[in-house]
């Protein structure tokens, strides 16, 4: 883990939106609140829209000194000297994404609900690993649900761990408190009525007193 970056606190996903100058100026107000980590994820854009967008945004990220990460393709991470890539299960190898983009890339992994899937990312190479869904998700409603118990076992792989899947202010501090240093949010960040005022929400959630998966109710 390069520790150029914070691994705690909001990691901020880019919403489906193809007006790039819009996008810009919807990602700047999250980044200006105080996002730490920003994933470019744009899954209705072509590859030319794609490349287009994910450059106009690494300017704004090292305004800010936040790392931006592309989604799915670690080539386009390559391709526009991003800081990195994350990557699902049928994203290609981790493996060689590493060798590619060097030591120093934040790579990520989807591990879903599967310990064993995070543990051989770390092995292949995975600077993080992202367990989700946690509670239902508008962005993605058929996810996998995972359990906070997940966050605490992965403790041992000594990468940070990002929770992933409906999480709000609201229901984010069991995760914590089982273990994740970032939450991912799409919809409760860019879809709420105050975009900077929801990230401040998911950020007072890491220095509020820890509670418990006592207090965990997925449905």
């Amino acid at each position: 883990m390069n520790p150029r970056w914070p691994h705690r606190g909001l990691y901020a996903l880019t919403p489906d939106e193809n007006d790039t100058a819009r996008l810009l100026a919807r990602v700047d107000v999250v980044l200006h609140a105080g996002a730490n980590w920003l994933q470019y994820r744009n899954k209705q854009a072509d590859a030319a829209l794609r490349e287009q967008q994910a450059r106009a945004l690494q300017p704004l990220c090292r305004q800010y000194g936040v790392p931006l990460i592309i989604n799915d393709d670690w080539r386009l991470a390559v391709a526009i000297g991003a800081d990195g890539a994350h990557l699902g299960e049928d994203d290609g190898e981790l493996a060689t994404a590493r060798a590619t983009l060097g030591d120093a890339a934040l790579i990520g992994a989807s591990c879903y609900a599967q310990s064993e899937l995070a543990r051989r990312a770390v092995a292949a190479g995975a600077s993080y690993v992202a367990f989700g869904a946690f509670f239902p998700s508008p962005t993605k409603p058929n996810a996998r649900r995972a359990a906070p118990v997940l966050l605490r076992e992965a403790s041992a792989l000594g990468v940070p761990r990002v929770a992933i899947g409906g999480i709000t202010p609201d229901n984010a501090g069991p995760l914590i408190a089982a273990g994740a240093d970032l939450v991912a949010v799409i919809s409760g960040v860019f879809d709420a009525p105050d975009p900077a005022a929801a990230t401040r929400a998911y950020l007072s959630c890491f220095s509020r007193p820890a509670s418990d998966e006592a207090g965990f109710h997925p449905v």
